[in-house]
């Protein structure tokens, strides 16, 4: 068991944390959810119920959509882009091991096996990380568009007005205001990330450069 959770204490960390956060999120979701329904002398929902609202589907698919793009366009962005000095960008003008062409590794017993059968399955592999990303962004905004609709028409329902369809909440400023407010501060967070890493350490992290190297060196390998 010592040995699982050091190989795997990253992942366990963060999943634990995620589970913690997000039960926080639920309850006081809940309890924000029904102090509005006592406002507007409507019935309360236990938390069982409240997972079914738009205000929890809303507010929890707004953020996850804006984590899985910012993740999707860094990892396609540092593809081809770089930032001298930033332990976040590959080095400019040398080979990197990630640039590695996977066919020539087809015959290696130990390559994966998206590797080793080439072809589309190779294709579909090499681009994997960028797809899953891209895929997990397509469900969080069809998410927050379907939760926001239910929450908007709530709220329209209480002041006496009529709702709309899920479609022409996508095409509402709302909508779009919601999630440029998420994405705007996950880009601003990326960009303190590459450039602070410049001038910055932390001893011990993969994320900084080492904490003798100079400034201008690239990667943090």
């Amino acid at each position: 068991m010592r040995n699982f959770l050091r190989r795997n204490g990253l992942s366990i960390s963060l999943a634990t944390l995620f589970l913690l956060f997000f039960a926080g999120q639920t309850y006081f979701g809940w309890q924000e959810y029904n102090s509005e329904q006592q406002e507007h002398s409507k019935m309360e929902v236990s938390l069982l119920g409240y997972l079914s609202t738009g205000h929890f589907l809303d507010a929890t698919a707004e953020n996850w959509e804006s984590e899985f793009l910012q993740m999707f366009a860094y990892v396609l962005a540092t593809v081809a882009l770089f930032q001298q000095g930033s332990s976040e960008s590959k080095k400019l003008g040398e080979p990197e091991e990630v640039d590695r062409d996977p066919r020539r590794s087809r015959n290696r017993k130990d390559a994966p096996w998206p590797v080793r059968r080439g072809g589309v399955a190779l294709k579909l592999y090499e681009r994997s990380l960028s797809l899953a990303f891209l895929t997990l962004f397509a469900v969080s905004i069809a998410l927050h568009a379907v939760g926001g609709a239910k929450e908007y028409n709530s709220e329209q329902i209480a002041h006496g007005e009529a709702g709309v369809s899920t479609w022409d909440y996508v095409w509402s400023s709302r909508f779009w205001f919601e999630s440029f407010q998420n994405w705007q501060s996950e880009f601003l967070a990326l960009l303190a990330m590459v450039v602070l890493s410049i001038f910055l350490r932390q001893r011990g992290s993969p994320e900084s450069k080492p904490v003798d190297a100079p400034h201008h060196e690239t990667g943090g390998g």
